[in-house]
């Protein structure tokens, strides 16, 4: 008796810590997104963006959720305060959020690290998370992606920027077309191009026409 009574004090306490979580999970539609981009984008596990690592459906906590084009970008963008406040009231914000086009899988520590520095190039070679090729200048806040998905993230970017005018300086706009330009779209892109559309109504045009980066004012 004593031990049915523990069991339940326990199942008990349990279930309240985990409808405390998922009650304090906000309803926008990024987080109403995130189960559809881990069983439909990546169903069948993947890889992750920066470090090309392979995971399987039980992806675990290292493994996460990277924006492109950083919300800490976007807020500044919209002036709308902090990610948070951002959420509650700006529309146009929450849409930006949950933009497919625009999230990649990727390994926690890594997305942490990156934050919210711009993609450029770094000298040297140093590795600061062993054999992964990503690295990270903190005075000048860049990091520098490996060769293969420097084409994916311009386009990832230039998406961003031609769908809400979300501004990208002109010197950083060149390195991306001369990325865009040297890593062009691969199956792998376009599969996702396909899947997000379904989910979302809506392509990335620089992938299914890369001549179209040609055309931005930069």
């Amino acid at each position: 008796m004593a031990r049915y009574l523990l069991i339940s004090c326990i199942l008990f306490i349990m279930t309240g810590i985990f409808s405390t979580a998922v009650a304090q999970r906000p309803n926008t539609a990024y987080f109403k997104n995130m189960p559809l981009f881990w069983s439909q984008l990546y169903g069948k596990g993947g890889n992750t963006l920066y470090c090309n690592q392979p995971f399987g459906i039980n992806k675990g906590r290292q493994i996460n959720i990277e924006h492109i084009f950083p919300m800490g970008w976007v807020t500044k963008a919209l002036g709308c305060g902090s990610r948070r406040h951002c959420r509650t009231v700006s529309p146009l914000f929450n849409k930006i959020e949950a933009d497919m086009h625009n999230l990649y899988p990727a390994l926690a520590k890594i997305n942490k690290a990156r934050g919210s520095r711009a993609y450029g190039m770094v000298k040297g070679e140093s590795r600061k998370f062993g054999h992964c090729d990503f690295e990270i200048d903190p005075k000048k806040r860049r990091v520098e992606p490996r060769p293969a998905i420097r084409g994916n993230i311009a386009r990832a970017l230039f998406y961003m920027h031609a769908s809400y005018n979300l501004r990208l300086f002109p010197r950083q706009a060149k390195l991306l077309k001369q990325w865009h330009r040297e890593d062009q779209p691969d199956r792998e892109e376009l599969r996702r191009n396909q899947i997000i559309e379904q989910i979302q109504g809506r392509r990335n045009p620089f992938i299914d026409h890369p001549e179209q980066v040609d055309a931005l004012p930069f």
